[in-house]
């Protein structure tokens, strides 16, 4: 494989509109871990090291409820597996690289970047044209998201903790579930979670969220076959 910047360079362009859906989510992340009374540096370590909005959030707001740390990783984890998903999409991409240079495309994968990189047009062009974009919408999309966070970080440090910002993470979430409610399925999807999430919040070691997480799976892959044998 070769490299060309055109490629990159347009893989960047077509990133800059969804940036506005990212600033705001990074100054939450920001703000809400100087609520929390985390340390700038461990906050960016956080944000480093997850490069990932939704599981930070998650694990921000564990962590505020005092939950064991085991639960948090599992959470974590748990949150970010759509990446596996993900990643079959790149596997043959990727696969030729040597190992120094798939570990480092793979970690700066994200939702954005699959949403760009997996539509029809991008999977017909050749491979080096495939693999350059993607570093582009990537590399992008890291900047952006870590500068956010560092932008969110100095705004929440002047924010008195009287305002407690701690509130803005279920808001966050709220706003993120709405946006992907596109049909009757997810809808239900949606509520099967909630109402086990409520349900099951007394569990110890905030266990109710993974089995809402695991209650919401289950009904996104059961029901499709149920409503098929009902038509039948």
């Amino acid at each position: 494989m070769q490299f060309t910047s055109g490629p990159f360079w347009q893989g960047a362009r077509d990133m800059l509109p969804l940036v506005s859906g990212v600033l705001p989510f990074g100054l939450i992340a920001g703000a809400n871990g100087v609520a929390l009374g985390f340390s700038p540096e461990m906050i960016m370590g956080m944000t480093v090291l997850l490069y990932a909005g939704s599981a930070q959030l998650v694990a921000y707001q564990l962590i505020q409820e005092n939950a064991a740390f085991v639960i948090v990783v599992l959470t974590v984890l748990i949150v970010n597996l759509r990446f596996a998903i993900y990643s079959a999409t790149f596997a043959s991409l990727l696969s030729p690289l040597p190992k120094r240079a798939r570990f480092p495309l793979a970690y700066l994968l994200s939702d954005q970047a699959y949403g760009l990189c997996a539509v029809p047009d991008q999977q017909a062009k050749p491979a080096y044209e495939r693999l350059t974009y993607f570093m582009g919408v990537a590399i992008t999309m890291w900047a952006w998201w870590v500068l956010s966070v560092i932008a969110g970080v100095a705004v929440g440090a002047k924010i008195p903790p009287h305002w407690s910002l701690e509130f803005t993470i279920p808001l966050a979430f709220l706003a993120m579930l709405v946006s992907t409610i596109t049909s009757r399925l997810l809808l239900v999807v949606a509520l099967v979670a909630g109402v086990c999430a409520v349900l099951l919040k007394t569990l110890p070691y905030n266990l109710g969220f993974i089995a809402a997480v695991i209650a919401g799976v289950a009904a996104g892959w059961l029901l499709p076959a149920q409503l098929k044998k009902g038509s039948d």
